[in-house]
């Protein structure tokens, strides 16, 4: 407000800021929290969070096998959180306000997730090919979906 005071008194124009279109950061937080959610789900499995897990019938008495069901929440957590992340972080690029170094950081934390997904999908699966396939259209679709809701929480609230 006293920014555009003193430009007013001064003769000079004062810069508007440039605002994303909503959809444009929509669009970009659902892709990252996706592409992260499928990341984690990657990375997961090398570790035994077999989201596949759902969907065998071991033993009976079990109903959900714990690293199932702690996949399930981590994939979600990471997509909800990216959307959310990545939409705050594209609604203030446009005026500068992320520092050089965060955006550094930011880019290194990316390559290095992208490389240790890429290093864990490219090793030999011990899961069956069909539940492999269902458990990785379902982590598709749920880091679309939260990735969703979190831009879609971060957009409402800015």
């Amino acid at each position: 407000m006293a920014q555009a005071r003193d430009a007013a008194r001064n003769g000079t124009p004062m810069a508007t800021p440039i605002l994303f279109p909503r959809r444009l950061i929509l669009a970009g937080a659902m892709m990252c929290g996706m592409l992260l959610a499928l990341a984690v789900h990657v990375l997961g499995q090398r570790f035994g969070l077999d989201l596949g897990g759902l969907w065998r019938v071991d033993d009976a008495r079990v109903l959900v096998p714990a690293g199932a069901a702690l996949a399930w929440w981590l994939i979600a957590t990471v997509g909800f959180c990216g959307g959310y992340f990545t939409a705050t972080l594209m609604h203030s690029a446009v005026s500068g306000h992320i520092p050089r170094r965060m955006r550094q950081f930011l880019v290194v934390t990316g390559v290095l997730l992208a490389a240790a997904a890429g290093q864990a999908a490219s090793a030999p699966s011990a899961i069956p090919t069909a539940s492999g396939v269902l458990a990785g259209l379902t982590a598709l679709c749920l880091g679309v979906v939260l990735a969703f809701c979190g831009a879609h929480f971060a957009l409402r609230k800015a």
